[in-house]
């Protein structure tokens, strides 16, 4: 079968591999639709373990079935998720399974950039899910992408009425709008480097958008009735949005980093200041089988607009291209790869 093979984010090479053998209680899907995320084109994170077949928003058929496999057949429609907990250590039982180190070690092979993947047993148990008639192939991959923001926005307990400030106006920034809108909170400001990104968060609910380059916090201010946002959201790894947050945030408020932050990161922190105006910080990571499940039925349910974010639908042997467009963020929203094409 024919895949693609990172080795950098300007060497994605189309190479052929045997098709996937599967065993007792796993799957054999044929990979219809596959999103490029972010963290794909993170190249500190991504060029240590190259080569690889990365892709891990997924949606496809089923085209062989284990033995022992009764809840899927051949030709059902499935989104598959790489990452699954254990749902039995610590971390799982207490409602942290995205820290579950099942969930950090489980993945499909080889990747959601081939025409097939092998879905191992513990996938095929709880963390593959029958694709509604509702959603179409292209729109299951925002799946694992919506998951990760309903997560975060649970981990940070948003409320009706609170302001929120998106930090980095991508894929994930848009989710966050689009959930935010969802919870029926007051002022949504969205800010970003790219004039482009932020002409289209204009079109996905952002009240109000604000250059990176701009006086982040007094433009706040004028903004949204003299205060700074009761949540802010980092959703860019960069160190500058890391100072803007710790900035634009309100008394009482909260910060969420939802990018991942480049491994040796480190800010000072006035924890004075935090300590004294009551300021929350937390993380995300990942989501669960429930956030999973959460993440179907809104974009069922046309509660979060995915369709429109689709800039891109390309062939496997395009591959690379789609990775020079996500990793140059200018031009593009979802890109999408299509590997039966």
């Amino acid at each position: 079968m024919r895949v693609a093979t990172y080795y950098n984010n300007n060497d994605v090479r189309l190479e052929e591999m045997p098709v996937p053998r599967i065993g007792r209680g796993e799957l054999r899907v044929k990979v219809i639709a596959s999103g490029i995320c972010g963290s794909d084109v993170l190249e500190w994170y991504r060029s240590k373990k190259a080569p690889l077949v990365l892709g891990h928003e997924i949606t496809g058929e089923i085209v062989e079935i284990g033995e022992g496999v009764e809840k899927y057949k051949p030709g059902d429609r499935v989104f598959v998720s790489h990452h699954v907990p254990c749902n039995t250590c610590r971390y799982c039982l207490s409602g942290n399974h995205t820290v579950c180190d099942t969930l950090r070690s489980a993945n499909f092979d080889p990747g959601g950039f081939a025409e097939y993947i092998r879905v191992p047993q513990i996938n095929v148990d709880r963390g593959t899910f029958l694709l509604p008639d509702g959603i179409t192939f292209a729109e299951g991959v925002f799946i694992e992408p919506l998951a990760c923001v309903v997560r975060g926005q649970q981990k940070a307990r948003l409320k009706a009425g609170q302001s929120v400030l998106v930090i980095g106006s991508g894929i994930s920034g848009i989710l966050h709008i689009q959930l935010a809108r969802t919870t029926m909170v007051g002022r949504v400001i969205a800010t970003d480097i790219s004039d482009y990104r932020l002409e289209a968060v204009e079109r996905f609910g952002a009240d109000v958008t604000i250059h990176a380059e701009e006086d982040l916090p007094a433009r706040l201010r004028q903004m949204n009735d003299g205060y700074l946002a009761d949540l802010v959201i980092v959703c860019t790894g960069a160190a500058q949005a890391i100072s803007q947050a710790m900035q634009c945030v309100e008394r009482g408020g909260t910060i969420l980093f939802f990018a991942p932050p480049v491994p040796g990161t480190t800010f000072p922190l006035q924890l004075y200041d935090f300590w004294h105006d009551g300021i929350t910080l937390t993380n995300t990571y990942a989501g669960s089988p429930d956030d999973i499940a959460t993440a179907i039925e809104l974009i069922r349910d046309k509660s979060i607009n995915v369709r429109d974010m689709i800039t891109h639908r390309l062939g496997l042997a395009e591959t690379g291209l789609g990775f020079q467009l996500v990793a140059r963020a200018q031009n593009s929203l979802k890109v999408i790869i299509e590997p039966q094409r």
